[in-house]
Parts: C-alpha cells; sequence; structure tokens
C-alpha cells in the first residue's frame, strides 16, 4: 500500500471512529444482508462482538504503518477465525459488507479515493488473515 492510502485511511477512520457502535451495527446488518448463514457463526447477543470489531480495526488502522508488526498479529487472528468456522470465501462478503457500511458513513467529496483506499487495506489485512489460516490448516510434519 502507498503512503498515501495508508494516512486516507487513517484519517478517514479518526472520523468515523467516534460513531464506532453505529457503523458497527450498520456492517453487521449489511453483513447479514449479504449473507444471512453468517449469522450462526455469532453469539445473539452482539454487543461484544461490536466492541471487538471496531477495537481490531482501529489496531488494523494503526498498524497500516507498520505493516511488518502487523502482518503476524493478522496471521494469528485469522487462524483462530478459521478454528470458528470462517472460510476464504467469507472474507470477500466481510469485504463488501465493511465498503459498503464505509460508503455509507462517508460523505461524497472524495469518497471514491476513501473507498479505493480501504478496499486496498481491506485486501491487505484479509490476505494476512487467509494466509494464518491457511498455515493453522496445513498438517504438522512428524
Amino acid at each position: 500500500m502507498e503512503l498515501r492510502h495508508v494516512l486516507a485511511v487513517q484519517h478517514s477512520h479518526a472520523r468515523i471512529a467516534p460513531q464506532a457502535d453505529a457503523v458497527a451495527r450498520r456492517f453487521y446488518a449489511r453483513l447479514f444482508e449479504l449473507e444471512p448463514d453468517l449469522r450462526r457463526l455469532f453469539q445473539p447477543d452482539m454487543a461484544s462482538q461490536r466492541d471487538k470489531l471496531m477495537a481490531v480495526l482501529a489496531a488494523a488502522v494503526d498498524g497500516l504503518g507498520r505493516i511488518e508488526a502487523l502482518v503476524p498479529l493478522l496471521e494469528g487472528l485469522g487462524a483462530r477465525h478459521a478454528r470458528y468456522g470462517v472460510r476464504d470465501a467469507h472474507y470477500d462478503v466481510v469485504g463488501r459488507a465493511l465498503l459498503d457500511t464505509l460508503a455509507d458513513a462517508f460523505d461524497e467529496h472524495g469518497k471514491p479515493e476513501l473507498l479505493d483506499a480501504w478496499a486496498r487495506a481491506y485486501a491487505l489485512l484479509a490476505g494476512a488473515m487467509k494466509a494464518g489460516a491457511a498455515q493453522a490448516s496445513r498438517p504438522v510434519p512428524a
């Protein structure tokens, strides 16, 4: 990712962070609209899940400037998510829900560039998580 994309994501995240719970609610509503079967992967009470989502998102956004330190954390997160039943195809749906949610949160000024930067950031984050899931599913050599 280019520095301009990192800065765009970080700056725009700072603008939506004060509305974290509302953003998380819209995200999960959109996610379950796109893929209702994913609802089974979550607890009935979504409050703590919304908090976790926004905390992980904030940490990931902050870590974009130090990607070499962020990738191992994301790989570990991907390995844990695989144990919960998350598959590679789910990352595409999550990305779509995230971008749709952000499209609603941003004003029209500069929206295409912001969404492009977020798409790049999400691709990087999801790629690291998928890699972690793949590593965790490999058999350990004897």
